[in-house]
């Protein structure tokens, strides 16, 4: 792995990360380094479940990618519970 492709992860983890953040409400907590990482996560799952279902992902694998990145950004941000302040 060379530092273009390491690059590229970053990048299309930042674009499908901060979709993913401006679909899902609440997510003002959540930092840009976990951002990206939700983004990679979420691309590559769904990428891979573009790929299992459809021959030809032109497209679909970005749509795909953004709907698991939503749902995992949705987990990060619930994952932590209400706190109650008395």
């Amino acid at each position: 792995m060379d530092i273009q492709s390491i690059l590229g992860y970053v990048v299309v983890g930042l674009i499908v990360g901060v979709i993913a953040r401006l679909i899902v409400k609440g997510t003002g907590s959540m930092s840009w380094l976990l951002t990206i990482a939700v983004g990679i996560v979420g691309a590559v799952i769904g990428g891979w479940l573009a790929g299992a279902v459809w021959e030809d992902t032109a497209g679909v694998d970005w749509i795909s990618s953004i709907l698991v990145a939503a749902i995992l950004v949705w987990i990060v941000v619930n994952a932590g519970g209400r706190r109650r302040v008395y």
